[in-house]
């Protein structure tokens, strides 16, 4: 009891009373969050810039080292303190801030603490970030998917108007006549017809909104929408921490959507993939894309089950430990191994890769295969 009341001095008083108490590691980064919020003593002080990696990772500590009470109280206390209030306050400042990812996920995280007079201003900001994406992702991202599903859709026995020409023609160049100066046609290739309103394959995007994830579910959002506007393909969007909220409703703009995630809490990854088994129609034709660092919250012996029974119904399952350009992530490699066993192959992507993933997913290429060509390394390893 006396080592628990010098070791709680200690986190009260600051680096100034060292000498009361030896912390473990996790006590030294509550003790990092607390005094770069409050002060400790000697030249260290508030100090967290607006959209610095060190705010990201004193966002990231919080949350994880203290309560939720807590967490509320503290994020209220970095905008007085840390010069975060004249960001969020002022709508002319938050103008002037050049836009990244990063400063986006910063916004999402505080979301709860801005203003409604700098609200219009903040989703302003999301907005050209969310644009700037789009950009330079979604021509790709739907010109690969519709290419993986129509292929996967050929058919030697089309309809005329359904022929692919210029596939049958190159198919058909051994039958050249030179005499005739024609093509003899033996096979016509094309697409099986479908109705107009009829999806071919159902993408499934699983997205933890823990607060180091804030960068993927970014991403997410701008993909997920993209993929909504690809009528051969039925999207849903699910956010999870230890709730699960199905967002595929707000696909149609990705920046009320991101303002409706709640960035931050703990994570129940077994809960989500239990929501999206129920959502799961048609099991050949379905691909289940999890983003998670896959640090489990839940039952990690009921995610592998149903992870394991998801395989087995003929389900595609993908587990990206992040969707970013952020270098390496962070992960549970034990249980990334124990689903790449199962079946379900986990590796990080960054965001110019996803398109070229989906699609092989769609076409149910072997994913593994399709990661060391591209030089990505799987969490089985």
């Amino acid at each position: 009891m006396t080592e628990e009341r010098l070791r709680r001095w200690r986190l009260l008083l600051g680096p100034s009373a060292e000498d009361v108490s030896e912390l473990g590691e996790d006590d030294q980064r509550r003790d990092g969050a607390l005094t770069g919020l409050y002060g400790g003593g000697g030249d260290r002080g508030a100090g967290l810039g607006a959209s610095s990696p060190q705010l990201h990772r004193w966002l990231g500590d919080v949350r994880k080292y203290f309560p939720t009470s807590v967490v509320q109280v503290m994020q209220r206390d970095a905008v007085e303190k840390l010069g975060l209030k004249q960001l969020l306050l002022e709508p002319e400042l938050l103008q002037s801030v050049e836009p990244d990812v990063n400063l986006v996920s910063t916004l999402l995280q505080l979301s709860r603490a801005i203003p409604a007079r700098t609200r219009d201003t903040a989703k302003a900001v999301v907005r050209k970030v969310v644009e700037d994406i789009e950009k330079r992702l979604t021509d790709r991202l739907v010109e690969a998917v519709r290419g993986a599903v129509d292929r996967s859709r050929r058919t030697r026995r089309p309809q005329l108007q359904d022929v692919d020409w210029a596939t049958t023609i190159k198919a058909n160049l051994k039958n050249y006549q030179p005499q005739h100066k024609t093509v003899i046609v033996e096979d016509l290739i094309g697409h099986r017809r479908r109705s107009r309103t009829a999806a071919m394959r159902d993408v499934i995007l699983l997205v933890d909104q823990s607060g180091s994830m804030a960068e993927s579910l970014v991403h997410a959002a701008v993909l997920g929408s993209a993929l909504a506007s690809i009528r051969s393909v039925s999207t849903k969007l699910v956010v999870f921490d230890t709730e699960v909220a199905d967002l595929t409703d707000q696909l149609s703009d990705p920046v009320d959507l991101l303002f409706s995630a709640q960035l931050g809490g703990g994570t129940d990854i077994n809960r989500a993939v239990a929501y999206a088994q129920t959502q799961v129609r048609r099991p050949t034709d379905t691909v289940l894309v999890i983003i998670s660092d896959l640090y489990e919250g839940g039952s990690e012996s009921e995610l592998q089950r149903r992870v394991r029974e998801l395989v087995a119904s003929g389900v595609t399952v993908v587990n990206l430990l992040a969707l970013s350009d952020s270098g390496t992530p962070a992960y549970d490699h034990e249980l990334a191994a124990k689903l790449h066993a199962l079946g379900a192959p986990a590796f990080a992507c960054t965001p110019d890769k996803f398109p070229e993933l989906l699609a092989a997913a769609l076409r149910k290429d072997d994913l593994t295969q399709w990661a060391e060509a591209e030089g990505i390394a799987t969490g089985g390893r």
